[in-house]
C-alpha cells in the first residue's frame, strides 16, 4: 500500500460537541487509497509527533477525506483552530482496515471517539446491518444521523441514560445477536469495551474485527510506542497498531 504525503486543503470544518471537530479535506490522490478503518498522521503546528486520526469517510468521486477527532492535548488543540481554506498536513493512508463485503451483514459497535472510523464500514457492509454507539452523555454523542442513513437501525447508549439506553453497548448487543442473524461484528473503542464485545462475538461464534486505541509515536511501524500482545501462529507476540492494524480479528488480541 502506498503511503502519501503533502498539504491539503480543509473543505468544510464542522463544530460537532464542544470538543470533537469534523473536517472534510480535498486530497484526491489519498483518498483514492484509503480504506475504512485506516488512520492519517496530521502534522499539529510545530508539534515533533503527529497526532493520528482516524479516517471517517472516504468519497473517492470528489477526492475527500473526512476526520472527526476531539481535543486530547495541545497538538488536537492547534488543530481545531484551522478552518476552511486552510491547508493540513497529512500523511496516509497509514495501517490496516476492516474486511468489507457488501454482502455480509454485519453489527457495528462503537464507543465514544471510537464512534467516526465505522462509518466508513456502515457504508460498506448491507443496509440490513446494525449499529450500537455508546456515549457518556447526550452532550457527547455524534454522527447519529449519519448512521442512520446507512444502517437499517441505530441503537444508543449514554452512560447516564440522558439518550437511549442507560447502560454499555454490551448491553443492547446482546439482545441484537439473540433476535438478529449477523455474519460479522466491527468495533471500534476503548479496550475494556473491546474485551466484552470479543467475548460476546466468540460466544455467538461470530467473526468479530476490533480497532485498537494505543498511543502512537510514528506511526508507520519504526517506533514501539504501540506494541500490543497478540497471538501469531499459536505462540504470543508483539504486534504494531499503526502497521500491523489498528484492526485486528479479535481472536488475535491478547487482553
Amino acid at each position: 500500500m502506498s503511503i502519501l504525503q503533502g498539504d491539503y486543503i480543509i473543505k468544510n470544518k464542522k463544530q460537532l460537541t464542544d470538543t470533537c471537530f469534523d473536517f472534510v479535506i480535498n486530497c484526491p490522490e489519498l483518498a483514492k487509497i484509503s480504506q475504512a478503518g485506516q488512520f492519517v498522521h496530521v502534522l499539529c503546528g510545530d508539534k515533533t509527533l503527529r497526532r493520528p486520526i482516524s479516517i471517517c469517510e472516504i468519497d473517492k468521486s470528489k477526492g475527500d477525506l473526512r476526520i472527526v477527532f476531539d481535543i486530547r492535548g495541545e497538538g488536537t488543540l492547534w488543530l481545531s483552530k484551522l478552518n476552511a481554506g486552510e491547508n493540513i498536513n497529512v500523511l496516509g493512508p497509514l495501517g490496516k482496515g476492516f474486511p468489507l463485503d457488501k454482502n455480509k451483514k454485519a453489527l457495528l459497535i462503537g464507543g465514544g471517539i471510537g464512534v467516526p472510523p465505522l462509518l466508513e464500514c456502515a457504508k460498506s457492509y448491507s443496509p440490513q446491518s446494525k449499529a450500537i454507539l455508546g456515549f457518556k452523555n447526550s452532550e457527547s454523542a455524534i454522527l447519529i444521523d449519519d448512521f442512520k442513513s446507512y444502517c437499517n437501525a441505530v441503537e444508543i447508549t449514554t452512560d447516564d441514560g440522558t439518550l437511549g439506553h442507560k447502560g454499555f453497548v454490551t448491553d443492547v448487543m446482546k439482545t441484537l445477536l439473540i433476535e438478529n442473524s449477523f455474519d460479522t461484528i466491527c468495533a471500534c473503542g476503548p479496550t475494556p469495551m473491546l474485551k466484552s464485545v470479543s467475548l460476546l462475538a466468540k460466544e455467538h461464534s461470530l467473526d468479530c474485527f476490533v480497532s485498537l486505541e494505543e498511543r502512537m509515536g510514528c506511526g508507520v511501524g519504526a517506533c514501539l510506542g504501540c506494541a500490543c500482545k497478540t497471538i501469531i501462529n499459536g505462540k504470543e507476540s508483539y504486534s504494531h497498531v499503526c502497521k500491523d492494524g489498528p484492526v485486528f480479528n479479535a481472536e488475535e488480541v491478547v487482553w
